[in-house]
């Protein structure tokens, strides 16, 4: 395919590099300009392919990265249908509590008890000992205490 687009290109060069030369009557002047054109020709032409390559890289690229986010969507609303919503309560001597409940009176002898900042509560272990009425907490891992309830 190049060479009939260096002789289609080079036939009009020729004829009026030719209709000059008949001017000037010189031969120099018909071969250099087609020579000129010639080199130059294929020069451009792998310019336009290698942009034709990247474009349909950057493509494929793209269509790949659209097909990892919507299996990464497919598996995350597969993960939620799949999830239970869980509740726990803890019933005795015709009191009840929710699991929530005492997350949040743990917090609350943190800060009012212990005098620290909710921001700094990170992580609590509660053991509920209903016989005793009583539940133990470990919070961050560091502090060991226990409330009633």
């Amino acid at each position: 395919m190049a060479d009939t687009k260096k002789t289609a290109n080079a036939k009009p060069v020729a004829k009026a590099a030719a209709a000059k030369a008949t001017d000037t009557k010189t031969a120099s002047v018909t071969t250099a300009p087609a020579a000129s054109v010639a080199k130059t020709e294929p020069a451009a032409e792998p310019k336009k392919a290698a942009t034709a390559k990247k474009t349909t890289t950057r493509k494929t690229a793209a269509k790949k990265t659209t097909t990892k986010k919507e299996t990464a969507k497919k598996t995350t609303a597969a993960a939620k249908k799949t999830a239970v919503k869980e509740t726990v309560h803890v019933q005795f001597a015709d009191k009840s509590y929710t699991a929530e409940d005492l997350v949040k009176i743990a917090k609350d002898v943190w800060k009012y008890d212990l005098n620290q900042k909710v921001s700094d509560f990170k992580s609590v272990e509660l053991y509920v000992k209903p016989e005793e009425s009583v539940v133990y907490y470990v919070i961050n891992g560091e502090v060991q205490g226990n409330f009633g309830i």
